[in-house]
C-alpha cells in the first residue's frame, strides 16, 4: 500500500469532503430513491435510474476517499525548513520569457489546485524543482513546450 504525502491541510479537505459526502449527499440520495419509488414501475422511471447513478458515483467518491485518508502521509509544512526545495516548499518562480512571476506551494497529489497556486510533487514543474535552491535556474518541458524558471524565492508557509 503506497504512502499518499498530503499537507495537513489537505487532509482536512478530503476529511471534509468525506463527512459531506456521508452525512449531506447520502441521505438526500436515498430520499430521492425513496420518492422515486413511489411514481411507479422502476423500469421506465428516470428519476429513481437517475437517483441510482448519482448514488452509485457518491459511494464511488466515499471509496475514494477513504482509501487516500487510509494511505495519507501527512507532512506539517510548518516544521520543515532548509534552502533546498522539497515537498512542502512554497517556491516563488520568474519566467525568463516573459518575467511573470509566479508562487507555487508543492503539495501531494490529491491537493493540487493549480488555480490556488498549488501543484503535484508528481508534475513536471514540482519534479524540476526538487532538490534545487534559491538562484536555481530550471527548464521544464511542459505541454506547451519548454519554460525556463528562475528560482527567487523558497519559503515554508
Amino acid at each position: 500500500m503506497e504512502k499518499i504525502p498530503m499537507t495537513a491541510e489537505g487532509y482536512a479537505s478530503l476529511e471534509k469532503e468525506l463527512k459531506h459526502c456521508q452525512s449531506v449527499e447520502r441521505p438526500r440520495i436515498i430520499q430521492q430513491i425513496t420518492e422515486a419509488r413511489t411514481h411507479g414501475d422502476l423500469s421506465e422511471n428516470a428519476e429513481y435510474h437517475a437517483a441510482k447513478e448519482l448514488q452509485s458515483h457518491n459511494e464511488g467518491r466515499i471509496g475514494e476517499l477513504e482509501d487516500k485518508l487510509a494511505r495519507a502521509d501527512v507532512i506539517d509544512v510548518s516544521k520543515l525548513s532548509g534552502d533546498t526545495i522539497k515537498f512542502g516548499a512554497t517556491v516563488t518562480l520568474i519566467d525568463e520569457d516573459t518575467d511573470e512571476k509566479k508562487v507555487w506551494q508543492i503539495v501531494g497529489e490529491p491537493e493540487a489546485d493549480a488555480k490556488a497556486g498549488k501543484i503535484s510533487v508528481t508534475s513536471p514543474l514540482a519534479r524540476a524543482l526538487i532538490g534545487k535552491a534559491k538562484g536555481a535556474n530550471v527548464e521544464v518541458l511542459t505541454p506547451g513546450g519548454a519554460k525556463a524558471y528562475e528560482v527567487k524565492k523558497v519559503e515554508w508557509r
